[in-house]
C-alpha cells in the first residue's frame, strides 16, 4: 500500500464528518470518499452516499466512525470491504487494535486514530497506532492524516492518555475560557464582552506558544514581571501545585474511562 485513493467512511458524524471536511479543504478530491451513514445529511459535493456497504468493492482505506458500542453488530456488514488491500482506520474510543484485526481478518493492516474536531481546520493532533503496516503503508498513512494537522506515532499503551490529552482536551479548554470570561463577568464585565475578549486571548495566545522557540512555562515568565499584575495572578494559579493537580486528576478521569472502554471492547467489562 503506496496511496489511499478511495476511503469509505463508515458512519459520518461529529469526528468522522470533521476529518472529511479537512480532507476535502486540503484539496482532496471529493470523489475519493464514500460514505455509509442512514443519519448523513448534505454531505459535501461529490462525495457518494451509500444506502450499505459494498461488498464487490475495493476500498484502499475503511475509516470507522460509529459508536463504538455498535461495532460487533456493524462489523460483519463492513467486514466485505475491508480485503488483502485495505487499511482499516478507527476513531473509536476504547477500541484496539487486537479488536479491530478480530473483526476483520483479510485487512491489510490497522490504523488507531485518536483526532479532535480541529481536524476540519487542518489544526487536530493525533496520536496513531498501527498494526500490520509495512514501512511505505507506514508513510502512506501519514501523508493521508497530515492535511488534518499534527499526526504523531504512539505506542498504543499511550492511547488511553493520549485520548485524554489530544482528544478529550479541547473540552477542557473550552471549559477553562468559559470560566475565565465567566469570572470577568462576575468582577464586572459584561458577559459578550468578557467573552470576546477571552477567546481571543486563547486564540492569539495559543498561536505565539505554537510559533515561539519558547515552551509554554517560560512564556509564561517571560509575560510576568516581578511584582507587576501577570505574576499576581500567576500566585494563585500555582499556590499548593492546586492547578497542576486539578488537570492531573482532570487527565486521569478521563484516561481511567478510556481503558475501561477498551475493556468493555475486549468483553472484560
Amino acid at each position: 500500500m503506496t496511496a489511499f485513493h478511495s476511503i469509505l467512511l463508515v458512519g459520518c458524524g461529529n469526528m468522522a464528518g470533521a476529518m472529511l471536511r479537512g480532507w476535502l479543504a486540503s484539496g482532496l478530491a471529493a470523489e475519493r470518499f464514500a460514505v455509509v451513514d442512514p443519519a448523513a445529511r448534505d454531505l459535501p459535493a461529490g462525495v457518494r452516499s451509500l444506502a450499505s456497504v459494498p461488498a464487490d468493492e475495493p476500498f484502499d482505506a475503511v475509516l470507522l466512525g460509529v459508536k463504538p458500542q455498535v461495532l460487533r453488530d456493524v462489523a460483519p456488514a463492513v467486514e466485505p470491504a475491508a480485503g488483502p488491500q485495505t487499511t482499516v482506520m478507527s476513531i473509536l474510543a476504547g477500541v484496539e487494535l487486537a479488536v479491530l484485526a478480530a473483526h476483520f481478518p483479510r485487512a491489510a493492516g490497522f490504523l488507531r486514530v485518536m483526532p479532535n474536531l480541529a481536524a476540519a481546520l487542518g489544526k487536530s493532533p493525533m496520536g496513531v497506532a498501527e498494526r500490520g503496516l509495512d514501512p511505505a503503508g507506514r508513510e502512506a498513512a501519514m501523508a493521508l492524516l497530515a492535511p488534518l494537522g499534527a499526526p504523531e506515532w504512539i505506542e498504543e499503551a499511550e492511547f488511553d492518555l493520549v485520548t485524554a490529552l489530544a482528544g478529550s482536551g479541547p473540552a477542557f479548554v473550552y471549559r477553562f475560557i468559559d470560566a475565565l470570561s465567566a469570572a470577568a463577568a462576575e468582577l464586572g464585565l459584561e458577559q459578550g464582552k468578557a467573552r470576546r475578549l477571552a477567546l481571543a486571548m486563547v486564540d492569539g495566545a495559543s498561536a505565539l506558544a505554537a510559533a515561539s522557540p519558547y515552551d509554554p512555562g517560560e512564556l509564561a515568565r517571560r509575560v510576568a514581571s516581578p511584582g507587576g499584575v501577570t505574576l499576581a495572578g500567576l500566585e494563585m494559579l500555582d499556590r499548593d501545585g492546586t492547578l497542576t493537580h486539578l488537570l492531573e486528576q482532570t487527565l486521569r478521569a478521563a484516561r481511567d474511562r478510556s481503558a475501561q472502554m477498551a475493556a468493555q471492547a475486549r468483553g472484560e467489562g
